[in-house]
């Protein structure tokens, strides 16, 4: 149960999310993933729950080895668009027959093809879980605002009702600006918000996925982050490096200020969170000592 750890503690959680593949084909990949992000010895490892619940059994898989074999707090993402109750109530079973005690509540996104089913907000989920069931709630928060919020105001409204519905944490969407996400924590606060937030970090490893994420999520692209991604974007080596390094610097940077915590999105590269690991290695322990 580890938000009320976090509750209880002063040091800063590392975690990470990692994806299952789509539809029900090998998982030897994603474990071997599993596999090189547990050694890193992670808070907790998060779980993604594929667009209209297309990983669902996938989810539920992966995300009990990692709490039962691996010892790791797993938290399971949760997506209602779409849904019932009765689908709801069987993918919630089936968590808590495995052991999951962690779920992370969303909406999910919106297709041409969605129908919101008997689940309008993420808000309706975390209520229904919280009544119904014992786990622990976590929800998304948008440092840059929802795409389809109609305001900054409007959508810190939203999250401070999805909080008092029983949202115990919020991870951030991912944001390249940490001045933005340092606004965002003075509004919430301001707002009466005090639940540890988690600041959600992607590296960047190549132009195309800089160009996807803007259209999801919206996230400003500082000019930084520009000038480097036109100067060694066209070498996946290079990109890779300039990338690991600026999201090491969002992170040390993060954590000087004092943060809940950081969640790194893998995109399942392993290799790439092991290196990141590896440089904030002196400065999370330095934390923990100062802070025990």
């Amino acid at each position: 149960m580890f938000e009320k750890e976090i509750l209880q503690s002063k040091n800063p959680t590392f975690s990470f999310e990692i994806f299952p593949p789509k539809g029900v084909g090998n998982l030897e990949s994603i474990y071997d993933a599993v596999d090189a992000l547990a050694s890193l010895m992670p808070d907790f490892i998060s779980v993604t729950y594929g667009a209209g619940g297309s990983s669902r059994d996938n989810t539920v898989e992966i995300a009990s080895v990692i709490q039962n074999k691996y010892n790791i707090p797993t938290l399971a993402h949760l997506t209602c668009v779409g849904s019932t109750k009765l689908e709801m109530d069987n993918i919630l079973g089936a968590l808590s027959e495995k052991g999951i005690k962690n779920i992370l509540a969303l909406r999910g996104d919106l297709n041409e093809e969605a129908v919101l089913g008997e689940f309008k907000y993420a808000s309706d989920l975390i209520t229904y879980i919280k009544d119904k069931y014992n786990f622990n709630i976590v929800s998304a928060c948008y440092p840059e605002k929802h795409l389809e919020a109609y305001s900054m105001a409007s959508d810190l409204q939203h999250l401070k009702y999805k909080v008092n519905s029983g949202a115990d944490m919020l991870v951030s969407q991912l944001f390249f600006d940490n001045e933005v996400f340092y606004r965002f924590l003075d509004k919430t606060r301001v707002l009466g918000i005090e639940v540890p937030i988690i600041a959600g970090i992607m590296p960047i490893t190549s132009p195309k996925q800089i160009e996807r994420m803007v259209s999801l999520c919206g996230a400003t692209v500082p000019e930084t982050v520009q000038k480097f991604v036109k100067a060694y974007g066209h070498n996946s080596m290079a990109i890779k490096e300039a990338g690991i390094a600026y999201a090491t610097q969002q992170i040390i940077d993060l954590l000087a200020h004092g943060v809940d915590g950081i969640h790194l999105y893998t995109m399942n590269q392993a290799d790439i969170a092991k290196r990141i690991a590896e440089n904030l290695r002196g400065i999370l322990y330095s934390l923990k000592v100062k802070r025990a």
